[in-house]
């Protein structure tokens, strides 16, 4: 009953700590290594124009809205003492600046910063209205109806059609019926306009969509327009120049259908440019960001939400229960003997602050000479406390005359024995000097080794870059390491040491 009860506990451990880790990863993005990077792009609209004297100011810009492929991570407008509002429907955002007076030349800024998310992908699929044939000026009527009527004989279904359509607008050398048919397309309405009128006379739902390409270090003067078609099941993107389908991988959609445009009311003078630049962000900002647009605040309790200093201080912390299992390991499976149980784990800590080598030469050094003084207190016939607190006070004094004299001889290292635990160190010379008498020095010096040996381990092992990430990114992993820990205090076989240890009855 009792192993049944340990196996579930494991379990449950195991499936909480687990779950919550690869939630983190799949859904907000967290980076299971360290110092993960990836692409954001910075995409800026600047609206500059020249403000007429005594009038008031309306400037209206169509706005990144939900785009496909890519997240949008933060956004800020910036104008200069302007009322902004914010319209919102179901396919398009519009930033309306507003200003009683305004004088001279005005700088409009709309800022969005975005993350390509492969996950994410919208599409309308909303069946459309079919529109109506519209009334052509009766000399363009004969044009498109013969355009149409070639472009039916050359296709198979809507989309085919809506291509030969393009195909012919944009010939090389176009028919000379339909040379007066384009100027007028070229000075009424922009190409993508025209295509869609001309359709509309073959009763095909059509839309215009707008946006940049996503190129480092890009300006755009306006935004790029495409053509979609309804098929009967979906909207199919054409290329307006040459019928291809399909958008460019790089291509950011900016809005859908031309309804709301970029206007300026009361000023003079008027430009916009879209600027488009690539920089590196780290992972994790990128996770908090993801985790307050999908209304998670899993990430508000997070590590990452406390003081920078605090956050230095968990990043050591959450390594110790992996040094107790180190330790847990090298006693109960292999049976290495050590002194206590968390002194190893705690001279690995004070070894991460210290190269390897010096601090183990520096800790047998102080260790060494606290014996020999110990040996002295014990002629002295002193109580267990006092005892300890005169060993205490010489091991303080052997550290402050240590670091003093290596500093002297130009040996910095020297300075860092200070950040061993001196109260652990001295139960370490008391517990040594104990089984020194009890069971010889042979035994003393293997049970002084084997913690040596064991703090090293643990110190490798909590010095590993990747470690120290996943426990501080994701410290419900502790739930797993307290699991195996609880797996391996049931364990009671023999220990690797001992099968060594009878290896002859083995072989019999």
């Amino acid at each position: 009953m009792r192993q049944l009860h340990l196996l579930l506990l494991v379990i449950i451990l195991c499936a909480a700590g687990l779950g919550l880790a690869i939630y983190k990863v799949t859904t907000l993005g967290l980076p299971l290594t360290t110092s993960e990077k990836a692409e954001v792009w910075n995409v800026e609209a600047r609206i500059s124009f020249r403000a007429k004297p005594e009038t008031s100011v309306k400037v209206s810009l169509p706005l990144l809205f939900n785009p496909s492929g890519y997240t949008i991570l933060d956004e800020d407008f910036v104008a200069a003492n302007y009322g902004l509002a914010i319209e919102q429907d179901d396919n398009a955002r519009t930033a309306l600046w507003a200003k009683r007076r305004a004088e001279g030349k005005q700088l409009l800024f709309y800022r969005a910063i975005l993350y390509k998310d492969t996950e994410k992908t919208i599409d309308s699929v909303k069946a459309p209205i079919y529109p109506p044939i519209p009334e052509y000026p009766e000399n363009f009527r004969p044009i498109i109806q013969g355009l149409l009527d070639k472009a039916r004989q050359q296709s198979a279904d809507t989309v085919s059609f809506a291509q030969q359509v393009i195909k012919q607008l944009n010939a090389a050398s176009p028919a000379p019926e339909l040379k007066l048919l384009l100027e007028h397309i070229h000075h009424s309405r922009n190409l993508a306009k025209g295509i869609n009128w001309i359709l509309a006379g073959a009763r095909i739902p059509t839309r215009i969509i707008q946006g940049l390409r996503l190129e480092d270090g890009k300006l755009y003067s306006e935004l790029e327009s495409w053509t979609q078609v309804y098929d009967g099941k979906q909207w199919r993107t054409l290329n307006i120049k040459n019928g291809k389908e399909g958008l460019p991988s790089n291509f950011i959609l900016w809005q859908i259908g031309d309804q709301k445009t970029f206007s300026v009311d009361g000023g003079s003078e008027v430009s916009l440019q879209f600027s488009v630049a690539k920089t590196l962000r780290e992972l994790v900002d990128i996770a908090e960001s993801r985790a307050a647009l999908k209304g998670s605040h899993l990430m508000e309790f997070s590590l990452y939400s406390l003081p920078v200093q605090s956050q230095n201080v968990y990043k050591i912390l959450l390594m110790v229960p992996l040094g107790a299992f180190v330790v847990v390991l090298m006693r109960n499976l292999i049976g290495i003997k050590t002194f206590g149980t968390f002194m190893p784990v705690l001279i690995a800590l004070a070894l991460r602050e210290t190269e390897l080598a010096w601090g183990l030469l520096l800790f047998c050094l102080i260790v060494g000479l606290g014996l020999l003084l110990r040996a002295y207190v014990d002629r002295l016939k002193l109580l267990l406390i006092p005892r300890l607190a005169s060993v205490l006070t010489m091991v303080v004094l052997l550290m402050a005359s240590i670091s003093v004299i290596m500093h002297k001889l130009g040996l910095e290292m020297g300075l860092s024995v200070a950040l061993f635990p001196m109260v652990i160190m001295t139960m370490t010379i008391e517990r040594m000097s104990l089984t020194w008498d009890e069971a010889g020095p042979a035994e003393a010096f293997k049970q002084g080794a084997g913690s040596l040996l064991v703090a090293t381990i643990g110190y490798l092992v909590m010095n590993i870059d990747a470690l120290q990430h996943l426990l501080f990114v994701f410290p419900e992993l502790l739930l797993v390491v307290l699991a195996a820990i609880l797996l391996f205090g049931r364990y009671s076989g023999y220990r690797l040491t001992e099968l060594w240890r009878f290896r002859a009855l083995a072989k019999r």
